[in-house]
């Protein structure tokens, strides 16, 4: 056991000045039979500490639910860093924005009107206290003062960009210290005077988030945290990527100028990130400043390691500037992962949403169309009978996030979200029309935190409202198994439509599944759901974990929710953040 403190300069373990050289490695973006090995090189580069962040919604997907199995195990993840003898710094939020989903915070919190968001309000709080109770259970043994790795806990999450409401975050730091956990607590921020004042506590460690001008941002630290350490708490050596944009990278050299720039000045350091890691699964978040952007599948980041742990340049310059400050283990290296497989297989058998939704998911029926929260779903098709004279104007409130609309089963038209499309025109007014709405992303930044999905408001077939919905909610975690209930398709292709191969491997190494020739649509291995793709990119390739191959035959299914121009699987040689070269 060790007692770890906050001095009037520094931080002190057992009496000791102790600088905190951290890098941000989130459990749950990592396969857990990887995670001793991007602990291991986080060693290797010379960090003494790793930090996560906790998402509660991927915890408690439900109300009442709280799981820790798998990929959520976070104390198999802290045992593991103390294993390899580094300390842990975590952050609970409940807000954590991270370009997760909804920042964090469970869609289901949201479903009772006028609950609050990021405040101090009764039901928001009822909920936080449960999940904190949860969480720091885990933690609270792991503290180092209980023998553990866990020198700090964060209250909130940078909560001076959202609001001033010293009250509520006064009420989170007490649930966390309620619930057991006595090593120091920390709050940060971007370095503005107004974010450190409205997103600070008296009596909390104040800490910063920032990647560049380092003496600048430390300075208007200072002013707000008059003693104590200095700490950037997220140092940005990167950035991420959404839809439609570029893929984001940063100078080495200016990172590592920057870094070693804070460290002379004294600070501790949390690297953000040290290794990326994937958003699997439909858990990537979302922008909206004025234009909703959705987050891409990779988390790369542009960081030390990249997607698939491998160290890149950044690695190296970094190990080099941290050896300027602390003795960096000479023994061991960062083992290059076997090379990935080359090969292409014909995808197979297609089931088509539109000719049986009943094998997809389970019906409802409603006088008005609902939204996808009310449904719990994050891809719906929904379905009416439309009798109207001549073409005809189909409109809607608003789109969240993207609806493909449907005439009789032939494609008409899509509406989208990132273009404030609100109306296409039928040609004609007469049949079964079919929406499939899909939820891109929940925005994780900002006052859209905890908006309801689907498709908003009145929707009219010109002056005329429509109602009498048939409402099918997509079971995406059994899209793998929709063989078992559907038949294949001859019209496949036609609106979304589930795809799937056989393919064989040697043994269990990394994969890089190609997208680009496709269209836009989510991806399974073995059952796993490796995330979203889409021929906008910037990304291109899906990454696929060595532990998730089996030796042998492996199973891949894609659910395609345009046009597969190319029914067949690419395996490729590497990451693709950018363009394919062919």
């Amino acid at each position: 056991m060790s007692d770890f403190a906050i001095g009037e300069s520094d931080f002190l373990l057992d009496g000791e000045p102790f600088r905190i050289l951290s890098g941000a490695l989130h459990y749950f973006r990592v396969h857990p039979d990887l995670w001793a090995d991007r602990i291991g090189k986080a060693r290797l580069m010379g960090l003494n500490t790793i930090e996560t962040y906790v998402p509660w919604n991927a915890h408690s997907p439900r109300r009442g639910e709280f799981d820790t199995t798998g990929r959520l195990d976070l104390g198999r993840f802290l045992e593991q860093v103390a294993a390899a003898g580094l300390y842990a710094i975590v952050r609970p939020g409940p807000y954590i924005c991270a370009e997760w989903d909804n920042g964090g915070l469970p869609a289901w919190l949201f479903q009772e009107p006028g609950v609050g968001v990021r405040r101090h309000e009764k039901r928001f709080l009822a909920a936080v206290e449960r999940y904190l109770e949860d969480v720091l259970g885990i933690v609270r043994p792991l503290q180092v003062d209980q023998g553990g790795p866990v020198l700090l806990v964060q209250v909130e999450n940078e909560y001076g960009a959202f609001g001033n409401d010293p009250e509520y975050l006064d009420a989170v730091a007490g649930m966390i210290r309620k619930a057991g956990i006595t090593v120091p607590l920390v709050t940060v921020d971007q370095p503005t005077g107004p974010m450190l004042a409205a997103g600070g506590l008296d009596g909390v460690l104040r800490t910063g988030s920032f990647g560049s001008r380092s003496a600048e941002r430390l300075a208007t630290l200072r002013e707000h945290q008059p003693t104590g350490p200095m700490m950037c708490m997220e140092f940005w050596d990167g950035w991420f990527d959404h839809w439609g944009g570029p893929h984001h990278t940063t100078s080495v050299e200016d990172a590592a100028r920057e870094l070693d720039a804070l460290l002379a000045a004294g600070a501790s350091v949390n690297i953000y990130m040290f290794h990326g890691g994937t958003n699997f699964g439909l858990t990537s978040g979302a922008d909206d400043k004025g234009v909703f952007r959705p987050t891409v599948t990779s988390y790369d980041y542009d960081a030390p390691l990249d997607e698939a742990g491998r160290p890149t340049a950044k690695f190296d310059a970094f190990r080099e500037v941290l050896s300027r400050y602390t003795e960096v283990p000479t023994e061991g290296s960062a083992v290059p992962s076997a090379a990935a497989p080359v090969f292409s297989v014909p995808l197979g058998e297609p089931v088509r949403l539109l000719t049986d939704p009943s094998a997809w998911g389970s019906p409802s029926w409603h006088a008005e169309m609902p939204t996808l929260d009310e449904l719990g779903a994050r891809l719906a098709l929904f379905r009416t009978e439309i009798d109207h004279d001549g073409p005809a104007l189909l409109s809607v409130g608003e789109v969240r996030d993207r609806a493909l609309v449907f005439l009789d089963g032939d494609p008409v038209g899509v509406l989208e979200r990132d273009r404030r499309d609100r109306a296409l025109m039928l040609p004609r007014g007469r049949g079964r029309l079919e929406i499939v709405v899909e939820d891109q992303g929940r925005v994780n930044y900002g006052p859209r935190i905890g908006e309801v999905k689907g498709l908003i408001g009145e929707i009219r077939l010109g002056e005329e409202p429509l109602s009498d919905w048939s409402a099918c909610s997509v079971d995406l975690d059994a899209v793998p198994t929709v063989w078992d209930r559907a038949t294949v398709d001859v019209r496949a292709g036609i609106g979304p439509t589930a795809w799937r191969a056989s393919f064989p491997a040697g043994q269990p190494v990394d994969h890089f599944l190609r997208t680009d020739a496709w269209g836009k649509g989510i991806a399974w291995v073995n059952g796993f759901c490796l995330g979203r793709y889409w021929h906008r990119g910037p990304q291109h390739t899906l990454y696929v974990p060595a532990p998730l191959i089996r030796t042998g035959d492996n199973e891949l299914v894609v659910l395609e929710l345009e046009t597969l121009a190319d029914p067949t699987a690419h395996f490729v040689s590497d990451l693709a953040l950018g363009p394919v070269e062919d």
